[in-house]
């Protein structure tokens, strides 16, 4: 009778049990050191009688001037310790503008129009063509109404009207939602790249909804696609020191100033992937904002890299051999982005990571240093740190180095996708649509915690933290309102034209 194979290991011994063994033994290491130690106490007060116990409770000898400075010191040690703990600072709520119809570039529609435009260029319409096909982008994406225009109209009075129409339809909005007053607000903070009119555009805003004249406003530009977490970074310092006050923060990228007409293929990419956008944000450091809130900020961690020229110069704002201005995008540019990664999950795996996998880590890291520089280094489960993922939809090359990078599964990074596929690329403001995705879904729980990952050029990765302060309903307005059901939707490798 023939023997029969001996069932592999693998599959005998659940692995996966092994690791949940092992995570939940490190991570509550000291509770399960104290139980026993607890137990044993409790066992002998129970063995003790209660003629015992008062005993041994008349035998402490307790002096009055002891009590006092006892109690004194346990007061001044909590009061140092809650006057140094920052302030909580809170996301209320958040709106993200959302592109009219008539703004819709169809691929038909945008091949045609760039036929028409770069009509004695054709290697330079057939290159946007094949970027268009593999970009991840939907036929719903939009871009200003200048654009439109054959040949476009990249006016600086073209350029303020897609301004005030992006950012005051986000602030109008936001205004509805809360029902916060224009004179509430204390600190208003507006990124925007690449269209830096003056005045500024958050005079513009302080102009149209006539703000406090003590407002304390500020104006960041050419910080690219990560400028939105640089703007919650400021907005979280200011918030620190100035109690009881309401923050707002508009992220955008104004395109119609940036649509490049020249045939340099690294520049023609911006034209493929960026879209209009806009999103605006409350946040405030009020006890009474708690209740309401959507979410508390617990990280934010910013990596810089432009000391690197290769990092310095990748995305760089430039004129071709014809004096045509548009943004060159480096062929390192995925490279230089996972090196600004490695740097920045480096600060913020201590801070979030597991126990069981910061030692899991740290092993790995001595092996390497010690053993065999050529082991493999072990990459931090994220998922045990975060129940949701935004990675800014900078384009799909992005989203899959990220996704195979932090190991994560398609539905970790289909906020990113779907954001892509929707609005395209909008800079800065796409964290905010991938959020708003996310909680269009019904996933969002409250202690649910959300990372958000974005880029900029200079280079920059910054890191927001966010951990979700109440159940969050399914929204019946919002970006996603008339698409939420069709959603998510298959997006094939390429997309013929």
């Amino acid at each position: 009778m023939p023997r029969e194979p001996m069932p592999e290991f693998s599959s005998s011994v659940k692995l996966k049990y092994v690791k949940v063994g092992y995570q939940y033994l490190v991570n509550h290491f000291l509770s399960l050191l104290l139980i026993p130690i607890m137990a044993i106490m409790a066992v002998d007060l129970l063995r003790m009688g209660p003629e015992e116990i008062l005993n041994v409770w008349k035998s402490l000898h307790f002096d009055l001037v002891q009590v006092l400075c006892s109690s004194f010191f346990v007061i001044f040690i909590s009061t140092v310790y809650f006057m140094s703990k920052p302030r909580t600072v809170y996301l209320v709520d958040y709106s993200c503008y959302k592109p009219p119809v008539t703004c819709r570039v169809p691929f038909a529609t945008f091949m045609e129009h760039s036929r028409l435009i770069l009509n004695d260029k054709p290697k330079s319409v057939e290159f946007q063509m094949r970027i268009l096909e593999r970009s991840g982008l939907g036929e719903e994406t939009c871009l200003p109404p200048a654009i439109h225009y054959i040949p476009p109209t990249p006016t600086m009075d073209e350029a303020r009207s897609e301004a005030q129409m992006v950012i005051f339809s986000a602030m109008d909005d936001l205004f509805k939602k809360t029902g916060l007053m224009p004179k509430d607000i204390d600190i208003l903070i507006v990124n925007c790249s690449l269209f830096s009119p003056t005045p500024s555009l958050s005079a513009m805003v302080i102009n149209k909804y006539k703000l406090r004249s003590n407002i304390k406003s500020f104006n960041l530009s050419g910080m690219g696609c990560s400028a939105g977490l640089i703007s919650v970074d400021l907005a979280r310092n200011l918030l620190q020191v100035h109690p009881n006050s309401n923050a707002i923060i508009v992220s955008t990228e104004i395109i119609t100033p940036n649509y490049y007409r020249g045939n340099e293929r690294a520049m023609l990419l911006p034209n493929c992937l960026f879209r209009m956008g806009s999103a605006a944000i409350l946040m405030s450091n009020r006890r009474s904002d708690q209740w309401r809130a959507k979410y508390k900020l617990s990280h934010l961690v910013r990596t810089h890299r432009g000391a690197d020229d290769k990092s310095y110069y990748c995305v760089y704002e430039q004129e071709d051999k014809d004096g045509n201005i548009g943004i060159n995008l480096s062929k390192d540019l995925m490279a230089i982005a996972g090196e600004a990664l490695k740097a920045n999950i480096t600060t913020i795996g201590p801070l979030v990571l597991p126990a069981s996998e910061q030692l899991l880590f740290l092993l790995s890291l001595i092996g390497r240093k010690i053993f065999n520089q050529k082991w493999k280094p072990y990459i931090p489960d994220f998922k045990l740190a975060f129940e949701h993922f935004c990675i800014h939809a900078g384009g799909r090359a992005v989203i899959d180095e990220l996704q195979k990078n932090l190991q994560l599964s398609g539905e970790h990074v289909e906020a990113s996708r779907m954001t892509l596929h929707r609005f395209g690329n909008t800079s800065s403001s796409s964290l905010w649509y991938e959020l708003s995705y996310i909680e269009s879904k019904g996933r969002m729980r409250r202690g649910d915690r959300v990372w958000q990952i974005a880029f900029g050029s200079g280079f920059k990765c910054n890191s927001a933290v966010w951990k979700c302060n109440r159940t969050i309903k399914t929204p019946k307005d919002g970006p996603w309102s008339d698409c939420n059901d069709r959603y998510p939707v298959f997006i094939p490798e390429v997309v013929k034209l």
